[in-house]
């Protein structure tokens, strides 16, 4: 039997086509195209992406914190990151940010070339990206997920060098792997990161072993 389909609300600036299957690189592409205000909310982006909220909000989010030695805009986004990190540890299906975090905003023409700059690279992962390993994204196995991406977007936040790419790649690799429900990019991701925060907490230790010695030398 045929039905009529249902009334839906008419698409936004930012709506993307009504594709159900387009890939992150196309919805983050069409995102970037629709915009036709000066600057973008967090909020907006929210409303916009419904569902797909989660994945896509965090690789956004997490981009600018990919670039290697930009500091002060990884530090502001890592603080949405952490929430919405956090919210997957609470297990919420879709993201919640207070009023405050949702209308921080940023240049439409910088979210442009953000965009325009890793979409080469969002392509290359997409290749080899299929669903596997479903069950890591669902349930507690997620929600532990979530504490790692609470680690992750806590590092972003420290303004030192170093802090911010690396757990900013993993975040983005989890993301991607979150919106593809491929468990292998999940773990790929989530390894890199793991492995990054080892090495600056073992750094981090080498060096206050070390300022002691110096220290105990002085006096």
């Amino acid at each position: 039997m045929n039905r009529k389909p249902a009334s839906a609300a008419p698409p936004t600036d930012l709506d993307p086509p009504h594709e159900t299957r387009q890939s992150t690189s196309e919805i983050l592409t069409t995102l970037a195209q629709n915009i036709t205000t000066d600057r973008l909310t967090i909020g907006h982006l929210i409303d916009v992406l419904q569902d797909r909220a989660f994945g896509i909000l965090l690789l956004i989010l997490a981009l600018p914190c990919a670039v290697p030695f930009l500091y002060g805009i990884p530090q502001i986004v890592s603080v949405p990151l952490l929430f919405v990190a956090a919210q997957i540890v609470i297990g919420r299906h879709e993201p919640w940010l207070p009023e405050a975090m949702r209308q921080r905003s940023f240049s439409t023409d910088a979210f442009r070339n953000m965009v325009n700059k890793s979409v080469r690279y969002i392509k290359w992962l997409e290749i080899f990206s299929s669903p596997r390993l479903t069950w890591l994204t669902k349930g507690g196995v997620e929600r532990l997920l979530g504490v790692l991406l609470v680690i992750f977007s806590a590092s972003i936040a420290i303004p030192l060098p170093l802090t911010n790419t690396v757990p900013g790649i993993a975040v983005g690799i989890v993301a991607l792997g979150l919106i593809e429900r491929d468990g292998v990019m999940i773990l790929g991701g989530a390894f890199l990161g793991v492995g990054w925060v080892v090495f600056l907490i073992t750094l981090a230790g080498g060096i206050w072993t070390l300022l002691q010695q110096a220290f105990s030398w002085l006096t």
